[in-house]
């Protein structure tokens, strides 16, 4: 059993891993040679450590990682030109703008509309957010579902499949070849799904102490500032979670987020574990780990 903790993305044609050394991605080019990319942290968050604030400051790192691997695969598989840290930052910012607009303000404001129907809704906290959670959820499955029917989305989905297989062989101590990686699961339970899961579950427990009178732009904007305090503990649940991940109070936190994963992931062909373990090689390679890396 290997327990360094791994963390991965899955890119266009590629697949991005991160440890606490560092992060490795690597991409198929058209060519169908695989293009690799890593970097060593310089520093550790001083954050890192502190729980509750240590989510939310993970999380941005995590976003930013994100971009940067993003920028890099599309430069290998669509020839473009690099970003700056200026573009990157000006994506990663529109990207929230666009997702505090879906899962934020949109179920907010259908929640205060059905309110005008339905008394309970608007004079009833819990029941209101109770509401607001499940139209948040209702709004992140048809996204999900309405960007899978785009054949690259299918494809990225394939490589989070990969991604995961890759990182169960591994914490499971095997050899990393395809060979014996395409038997694991495609699903993992410290998977950013899962994440968004227990986000949107936590967040319906901390949004209820915000007073149903307040109108809308208030409710609004308390549900923006409380967004860090819900990250943070929603990590702290997660990491809980996938320590107990064998007994019950675990597979119960747990399994939601799995299911969800049957959405965001797809069974990968032999070439895009190939490409995942690639990465997650480089990776450890990077971290000077001894491990099985061939059998």
């Amino acid at each position: 059993m290997n327990d360094i903790a791994i963390g991965g993305q899955a890119v266009i044609e590629g697949v991005m891993m991160k440890s606490k050394e560092g992060w490795a991605v690597a991409v198929r080019n058209p060519q169908g040679e695989i293009v690799v990319k890593s970097e060593k942290f310089k520093k550790q968050n001083i954050f890192s450590k502190i729980p509750i604030i240590r989510g939310f400051f993970i999380l941005l790192e995590t976003l930013w990682l994100g971009m940067k691997a993003i920028d890099f695969s599309s430069r290998i598989v669509f020839k473009e030109e690099k970003s700056s840290p200026w573009s990157l930052a000006l994506s990663l910012l529109l990207a929230s703008v666009i997702g505090v607009f879906l899962f934020i303000l949109l179920p907010l404001y259908l929640t205060r509309l059905s309110g005008y129907f339905i008394e309970m809704i608007s004079t009833n906290s819990f029941v209101f957010n109770l509401i607001d959670g499940i139209l948040r959820v209702f709004v992140f499955i048809c996204y999900v579902l309405a960007v899978s029917m785009f054949p690259m989305m299918r494809r990225i989905f394939a490589y989070h499949g990969a991604e995961h297989k890759t990182i169960n062989a591994f914490e499971a101590g095997e050899a990393l070849i395809p060979e014996n990686i395409k038997k694991y699961s495609r699903l993992h339970v410290r998977c950013g799904t899962s994440f968004i899961f227990i986000v949107l579950v936590i967040s319906i427990l901390v949004f209820s102490m915000i007073p149903t009178s307040w109108n809308f732009f208030l409710k609004a904007t308390s549900r923006v500032i409380l967004l860090p305090l819900i990250a943070g503990l929603s990590y702290e649940i997660l990491k809980i979670s996938a320590r107990w991940r064998n007994n019950l109070i675990g597979k119960t936190l747990t399994y939601p987020g799995l299911i969800f994963q049957k959405i965001t992931t797809r069974e990968p062909d032999e070439a895009q574990i190939e490409v995942a373990c690639e990465s997650l090689k480089v990776l450890l390679n990077l971290s000077h780990k001894e491990v099985k890396i061939n059998a």
